[in-house]
């Protein structure tokens, strides 16, 4: 998928749960669990970029372990939020379909470098 691409979805999806924030009744667990959602979900995009700039293929991957973290960290605090606000149900479960989508997208690109470096080491050595 093309970077540019993939760096307007982060900023949407970083958008579209701030939105859903915005939304959350106000309650002791919502402001918790958005607090952190706020962060890891803005990690996501604001990490990408940097992954965007690495000076590396070894700092791209770190970048973009770091940016699969922060995906999980997101869908773990949307299905605690899931679970305490029915009513917000059907925006929480679109959050985690793109979620997972962006996920499965940056472990994919994840294995796609290792295999490539596997495979590059191991034209270097013959």
């Amino acid at each position: 998928m093309n970077s540019e691409i993939l760096k307007a979805r982060t900023k949407a999806y970083s958008i579209s749960i701030g939105k859903l924030i915005i939304d959350l009744p106000s309650n002791i667990l919502n402001k918790n669990y958005s607090n952190q959602l706020v962060r890891c979900s803005s990690s996501v995009g604001a990490d990408y970029r940097a992954a965007c700039r690495a000076k590396s293929t070894a700092d791209f991957l770190n970048k973009l372990k770091i940016v699969e973290e922060e995906l999980d960290e997101t869908l773990f605090f949307l299905e605690l939020l899931e679970e305490f606000n029915i009513p917000l149900k059907e925006i929480i479960q679109k959050n985690l379909k793109e979620g997972n989508e962006l996920l499965a997208i940056i472990v994919s690109s994840i294995i796609t470098i290792r295999k490539n470096e596997q495979n590059r080491k191991l034209v270097l050595k013959s």
